[in-house]
C-alpha cells in the first residue's frame, strides 16, 4: 500500500501511460478539426465520393453472392475439392480458396468478410482464420491494372509488372505463414457448431472411400440442410448484412481520407516524412517519395496517386506504389478489425502479414522490371496544375477529389485497357500472368495435376463394388 502511495503511476503501468497518450492524440486531432473546417469537410466528400463512385458498386454484388454462395454450400464443395491443394501450401482447409478467389476479384476487404463468416461457421481454426487473412488480403486486379497503371501512371504496361509482384508476394507470404502457429491449431477450435466439410481421408457408408468429388457433393448437400434458410430470408439476410458491412468501410474511408489531409495542412506530413526520405535515400530511392509513402500509410489510393504524380524515376514510383498498395494503408487495417472482431481473430499476424507482403512486392518490383521492362514514359500529373507545388509534393486537400476521379475513371477504362495490354505478349509470359492474374487457375492446375490420384481412387472403388 505505501508503494502506490508513494508511487501512483506504478498502479497502471503501461495502460495508464497509452490511455494518456491516445488523450493526447485525440485532443490534438480535435484542435486541428476545428482549426480548419474546410480542409475536413473537403476531404470528407472526397472520401464519399470514392465510396459511392468505387467501393459500393465493385464490393456490394461480390457481399451478397459470397452470402449465397456459403448458403447453398457451395464453399464446402470448394473445401472438400481443393483441400490436397490448400492444406500441403498454406495450411488452410481447401475453402480458404474461396476467400482467396473472392479477395482477387473483389479486392479489400472482401477476404476479410469472408474469412471472419468462415470461423463464426466453425470452417476453420482461430490460427488457419489467421493464417488465410494473412495472404488473402489483396488488391483486385482492375484496381492494379486499370486505376494504378492506366488511371495513375499513364502507364499500361506498369500494370504486369505491379499484378505480378502483389500476387507472387501474397503466395509468398502464405507459404511462409503455413508455418505460424502450428502448436495452436489443435486448441483453437471454437464451440461454434456450424456445418464443417469433411475431413479428408474420412470413410462414410461402411467404411469405403469415397471418391474426392462425391464427398464434395456430400458436403455442399449437409450445409445446405443445415442452413436451412429459404430464398427470400437468404436474400434479405445478404443484402441487410452487406449494406451494414460497407456503411462501415464507407466511414472508414472518409474517416482516414480527413486524417490525411489534416495532417498534410498541418505539417504533420511533412514532419514524418523527413525520416523517411533518409530511409529511402538509405536504400536508393528518390527521398521525394516519402510524402507519398506517409500518406500511403494511412490510405491506399492517396498514396499511390501521389507516389505516381512525383518526378521520381519510373523504377522507384513503382517499387514505392507496390509496397504501398500491399500494405493496403490504416483505413483497410480499421475496416478488416471491425469485420473481424466477433471471430477472435488476433490482428498482430496481420499486421506482420501486411508489412512481410509490402517487403515482398518491392523486391519482386524490382525482379518484374529486370523480367518484364517497361517504357520510362513520365507519368501524367493526378492532381492536376492547378493544385500548385505543395499539393504534388505531398497531397493536398484538392488529392482526395482527383484520386476519387481518377479512381472512377480508370475503373471504367479498365477493361479496354487490360487486353491490348496482354495481347502482344509472348507465349510464355502470357501463361504466367494468366496463373497470377486468374483466381481459378491455380485451382484449374491443381485439379489437373491429383488427376492420377482421382483415377486410383475411382479404379479401386470400382474394384470393390
Amino acid at each position: 500500500m505505501v508503494d502506490r502511495i508513494a508511487n501512483p503511476w506504478n498502479t497502471r503501468g503501461r495502460g495508464l501511460a497509452g490511455h494518456l497518450a491516445a488523450a493526447s492524440l485525440i485532443t490534438l486531432l480535435a484542435v486541428l478539426f476545428v482549426a480548419d473546417p474546410k480542409t475536413v469537410v473537403d476531404a470528407a466528400l472526397a472520401g464519399l465520393r470514392i465510396f459511392l463512385d468505387v467501393v459500393l458498386p465493385s464490393l456490394l454484388p461480390f457481399f451478397i453472392l459470397s452470402e449465397f454462395v456459403l448458403g447453398f454450400g457451395l464453399v464446402h464443395f470448394l473445401g472438400v475439392l481443393l483441400e490436397p491443394f490448400m492444406r500441403p501450401l498454406f495450411n488452410v482447409p481447401g475453402a480458404g480458396a474461396f476467400a482467396f478467389s473472392m479477395g482477387l476479384a473483389a479486392g479489400y476487404p472482401m477476404d476479410a468478410v469472408i474469412t471472419s463468416r468462415f470461423r463464426k461457421m466453425n470452417m476453420c481454426t482461430r490460427v488457419e482464420g489467421e493464417r488465410l487473412l494473412a495472404f488473402t488480403n489483396t488488391a483486385d486486379p482492375l484496381f492494379i491494372l486499370g486505376a494504378v497503371a492506366v488511371g495513375m501512371f499513364k502507364n499500361p504496361a506498369a500494370g504486369g509488372v505491379l499484378a505480378f509482384a502483389h500476387y507472387l508476394s501474397s503466395f509468398t507470404v502464405g507459404f511462409l505463414f503455413r508455418f505460424y502457429g502450428r502448436g495452436e491449431d489443435a486448441d483453437s477450435r471454437g464451440a461454434g457448431g456450424g456445418p464443417k466439410a469433411p475431413e479428408r481421408g474420412t470413410m462414410p457408408h461402411g467404411g469405403r472411400r469415397e471418391c474426392l468429388l462425391l464427398r464434395a457433393f456430400r458436403a455442399m448437400r449437409q450445409a445446405r440442410r443445415e442452413d436451412g434458410r429459404a430464398m427470400g430470408k437468404m436474400l434479405n439476410d445478404a443484402v441487410s448484412e452487406s449494406m451494414s458491412t460497407l456503411l462501415k468501410i464507407g466511414g472508414f474511408i472518409m474517416l482516414f481520407s480527413v486524417l490525411s489531409a489534416v495532417m498534410t495542412s498541418s505539417g504533420l506530413m511533412h514532419l514524418l516524412a523527413a525520416p523517411v526520405g533518409l530511409v529511402l535515400r538509405g536504400v536508393g530511392l528518390d527521398p521525394q517519395l516519402a510524402p507519398s509513402i506517409v500518406s500511403g500509410i494511412m490510405e491506399l489510393d492517396v498514396g499511390t496517386a501521389q507516389a505516381a504524380a512525383t518526378t521520381s524515376p519510373l523504377p522507384d514510383r513503382l517499387v514505392v506504389a507496390s509496397a504501398i498498395i500491399a500494405w493496403s494503408g490504416l483505413s483497410v487495417f480499421g475496416q478488416v478489425a471491425s469485420i473481424v472482431q466477433g471471430a477472435d481473430i488476433r490482428m498482430g499476424p496481420y499486421v506482420l502479414a501486411r508489412l512481410a507482403h509490402a517487403a515482398f512486392a518491392a523486391l519482386y518490383t524490382v525482379l518484374g522490371l529486370a523480367l518484364f521492362p517497361v517504357a520510362g514514359a513520365a507519368a501524367a500529373t493526378v492532381l492536376g496544375s492547378g493544385a500548385g507545388e505543395g499539393a504534388a509534393a505531398a497531397g493536398g486537400t484538392g488529392a482526395g477529389g482527383a484520386v476519387a476521379s481518377v479512381v472512377a475513371a480508370a475503373a471504367v477504362q479498365a477493361w479496354t485497357a487490360v487486353p491490348p495490354l496482354l495481347a502482344p505478349l509472348a507465349a510464355g509470359r502470357l501463361a504466367l500472368q494468366a496463373v497470377v492474374l486468374n483466381p481459378v487457375m491455380p485451382a484449374v492446375l491443381a485439379l489437373w495435376a491429383l488427376r492420377p490420384v482421382w483415377r486410383r481412387r475411382v479404379v479401386v472403388i470400382r474394384l470393390r463394388r
